[in-house]
């Protein structure tokens, strides 16, 4: 199992209640674990230690962030021995140069890559050497395109501010390595051995997008960022193949989803679409409800580019 992390295991300073239960029972029946993250600021033992004094387990070998994903990635895209300019933080540059290739700190002489990450003290020098390298035709490699990221002041911004500005300047786009992107649960695939896994995750546009493209099974839980509501009306890409209310519903049994006229059974619930709208029989806070929900109204839309939710009809409501 690869699982995310805040919205999964902890949200805030504290870890969500029966996550860490959930997951100390995986190993009694023998399913590997793994953490995905997209930070590339904290080492693999950092993270490690923070999910331990949680309750949650965890060593620096199940721990799998972006900056390594990264860093994997450029090595397919480069020689051994090619120079990087490393845009972020000493754990990427350690991880860089792990693949066999040269960590450098400026774009002169012209390196053969860029890798950029996040590190809270980059400012605009660290950004203009990485605008002049891959402007100057260094690849450039992302290790994640996060946008924000929350602190205890409020939401600050993410790589994906710093990536926008050097691609703003250069008008060039780089090789994303992070979620939602495959690589990254590929290369925690990769080192854990296994060949088929379930990506856990809380959000659609990260964790279910990513999960799905590279070809994993994919699990929404409902204690973060995504609601069932998010997940009915979720674009093709980004529904997942389960949906749990939290983490402990893992080690209960996923009932068979059934159709019988159009009519989608999950659990005690039951939904139909009728003239666009999902008609659902079963209370509005089930998950039993929710799934059928989204069995009868994917049905029925199969492809769609846009997140849109339709109009919900309660049964049990009226």
């Amino acid at each position: 199992m690869l699982s995310d992390l805040d919205g999964v295991v902890y949200a805030g300073p504290s870890a969500i209640p029966g996550a860490t239960e959930a997951l100390e029972k995986l190993e009694d029946i023998g399913v590997a674990l793994a953490y995905v993250t997209n930070n590339a600021s904290r080492s693999s033992a950092e993270v490690a230690a923070h999910l331990r004094a949680l309750g949650a387990p965890a060593t620096a070998e199940q721990v799998f962030g972006s900056a390594l994903a990264g860093a994997e990635l450029l090595a397919e895209q480069v020689p051994p021995g090619a120079t990087v300019l490393v845009t972020g933080s000493a754990v990427l540059a350690r991880h860089v140069a792990e693949q066999g290739l040269v960590p450098v700190t400026t774009a002169d002489p012209l390196p053969d890559a860029v890798i950029q990450g996040f590190e809270p003290t980059l400012g605009w020098k660290d950004l203009a050497e990485a605008a002049f390298a891959v402007a100057g035709g260094a690849v450039w490699v992302a290790t994640n395109t996060d946008m924000s990221f929350p602190q205890a002041r409020g939401i600050a911004p993410g790589n994906g501010t710093l990536v926008a500005a050097v691609s703003a300047a250069t008008g060039k786009a780089p090789i994303v390595a992070g979620k939602p992107e495959a690589q990254l649960f590929k290369t925690a695939a990769n080192h854990l051995g296994v060949h088929e896994a379930l990506v856990v995750g809380d959000r659609l546009d990260t964790d279910i997008l990513g999960g799905n493209r590279a070809g994993m099974a994919t699990a929404l839980v409902l204690t973060g960022v995504d609601t069932a509501e998010n997940a009915l009306a979720a674009v093709t890409e980004q529904r997942p193949m389960y949906l749990f209310s939290d983490l402990g519903q893992l080690h209960q049994p996923y009932p068979d989803i059934t159709e019988r006229d159009g009519v989608y059974t999950s659990g005690g619930s039951r939904a139909n679409v009728e003239d666009g709208v999902v008609i659902m029989g079963g209370a509005r806070e089930n998950v039993d409800t929710w799934r059928a929900g989204c069995a009868a109204w994917w049905a029925a839309s199969p492809r769609q580019h846009t997140a849109s939710l339709p109009p919900l009809r309660f049964l049990d409501e009226e």
